[in-house]
């Protein structure tokens, strides 16, 4: 199958970005300093997963893994994916006690119905918007019946696209979701939604930022 043309680009530029990422991004040992609304979601996420019964819980679109750690320490069972091996490699050097894979929201290497729970945090935001139905089908189908749903992402309308990045060359595109949007494109894949939030920008962010919690229907 040809792949698509966004996904090379994306991977090539976190390539790039990966040496010293986390250090650039302000990540620090406290990945919610600050951000309290945040913290209150991925509590709310953990806790969904463990009342549908658990699970194993995928982070797709990892990065260099700190939420992937965070849901560790919550006690989930979670398995760090990423589009980029340079990101998924420095994951790897940053948290040895857990799993990374290198692999595209678009075609999971996962089975049918194989997680309790998933997580996507600001990593659909480089997906064209005409791809996402693509993207949450493929969430979809690697849910099992009562698994929960969480994205994340910038707030808005429009398209960024970026040739540099902290100094280094890119090929990068920034897509704005709208969340009434996101939510209805989730229940033509067959979600069930079940809450969302918009906050203002904090610190140097200049977008709202929203999300979207979803769960797979579990039969009657």
């Amino acid at each position: 199958m040809t792949e698509l043309p966004f996904l090379a680009a994306t991977r090539d530029s976190y390539d790039t970005l990966a040496e010293g990422y986390t250090e650039r991004m302000g990540i620090g040992p406290d990945f919610f300093g600050g951000r309290p609304i945040e913290r209150a979601l991925l509590g709310a996420f953990v806790e969904l997963v463990r009342a549908a019964g658990g699970g194993r819980v995928a982070d797709v679109g990892c990065g260099p893994g700190p939420l992937t750690d965070e849901l560790h320490r919550a006690g989930l069972d979670v398995l760090g994916i990423d589009l980029s091996p340079g990101m998924v490699a420095s994951a790897r050097r940053a948290h040895p006690h857990l799993r990374f894979e290198v692999g595209s929201m678009t075609a999971l290497d996962l089975p049918e119905a194989s997680l309790g729970g998933l997580l996507a945090a600001h990593s659909i935001i480089h997906v064209p918007w005409e791809h996402r139905p693509r993207v949450f089908a493929e969430f979809r189908r690697v849910l099992a019946p009562g698994g929960i749903l969480m994205l994340t992402f910038q707030v808005g309308e429009g398209r960024r696209h970026f040739d540099e990045a902290f100094g280094s060359p890119v090929d990068l595109d920034w897509y704005r979701q709208r969340p009434e949007e996101v939510t209805e494109l989730l229940g033509e894949a067959g979600f069930e939604p079940i809450a969302g939030t918009v906050r203002r920008p904090i610190g140097r962010e200049k977008t709202p930022h929203g999300s979207v919690l979803a769960r797979v229907p579990a039969p009657a």
